[in-house]
């Protein structure tokens, strides 16, 4: 009876940090496309 809970749980919590943590890399490339070259530490 608890698996009716447990699994749509799972789900919403696992979708949720997928959908954050695709949002987040696309935010960071488009603001790392915005610095300059020479100011592109993480590219060295």
């Amino acid at each position: 009876m608890g698996w009716q809970y447990t699994i749509p749980g799972y789900l919403i919590v696992f979708g949720g940090l997928a959908i954050y943590i695709a949002f987040t890399l696309r935010r960071g490339k488009r603001l790392a496309e915005q610095l300059p070259p020479e100011r592109r530490r993480f590219l060295d």
